[in-house]
């Protein structure tokens, strides 16, 4: 590791969905900055793909393979495998492509709100009484620049994403007196993998914002070092947009 990038060093961190994607940048991210990170996912073989690379790069992780839509009990597993956390990023999640409202089915509903919201509140109500009891620690999630705004069939993933938003103020009030401190990152177009099957649904967006184009997963995962380290030390309840200027225009 490089001697400037030591602002997390001593701390570990949980970062969700990351074995793919954005996840992995902010895993990574994360590692460079001296935090030991939990990569987790479904996919060992990923997972441990990761791990070697944040390893190879001078940085400290390990893999617990889980699957936060699997409920409760998987939660459970996962938090008490993680150990003493410092940092934990609610990153996993689904992405429901444009639909209109009456075509959404109770399986789908249910599924991208079992995904996006109840496995970061079950993870954040395991993890964090922790936190409170040592008196120190960070909760990054990642919502999205569609839980700020209004979007033609997208009232489910956009719904999600705002509730995202709105538990992060939530837990702030709720976390942020005993030292805890929560805020969440709103991305809007992400350039991975992922944002190759939602073109034509972004190219009318990157036309009209001011960078006319997408973030970076590493642009995103810098905001989240920043919201995670000390240097955010009385930053509490914020949602951060990196979205090239969607939510201001």
């Amino acid at each position: 590791m490089s001697p400037e990038s030591t602002r997390l060093q001593g701390r570990t961190a949980l970062v969700t969905g990351s074995t793919g994607g954005l996840g992995v940048a902010i895993a990574k991210a994360l590692a460079a900055e001296g935090a030991r990170v939990i990569v987790t996912g479904r996919n060992k073989v990923r997972g441990d793909a990761v791990v070697a690379d944040i390893r190879s790069a001078g940085g400290g992780a390990d893999f617990v393979a889980a699957d936060l839509g699997a409920g409760e009990d998987e939660i459970r597993r996962l938090a008490t495998a993680a150990g003493d956390v410092d940092i934990l990023v609610n990153n996993a999640g689904v992405w429901s492509s444009p639909e209109p409202t009456a075509n959404i089915t109770e399986a789908t509903l249910l599924e991208s709100y079992r995904a996006n919201v109840v496995g970061p509140f079950l993870l954040t109500g395991a993890l964090a009484p922790a936190m409170v009891a040592r008196g120190r620690g960070a909760v990054v999630n990642i919502g999205s620049i569609t839980g700020l705004i209004g979007g033609d069939k997208s009232a489910l993933y956009n719904s999600t994403k705002a509730a995202v938003h709105s538990l992060t103020k939530s837990w702030a009030a709720e976390y942020g007196p005993a030292g805890v401190r929560v805020n969440a990152v709103a991305p809007g177009p992400i350039a991975t993998e992922r944002a190759a099957e939602a073109a034509d649904h972004v190219a009318p967006v990157l036309a009209r914002i001011p960078s006319r184009r997408m973030s970076t997963p590493e642009e995103v995962a810098a905001a989240v070092v920043f919201l995670a380290g000390d240097d955010a030390a009385n930053i509490h309840g914020a949602v951060l947009s990196v979205d090239g200027g969607w939510a201001a225009v």
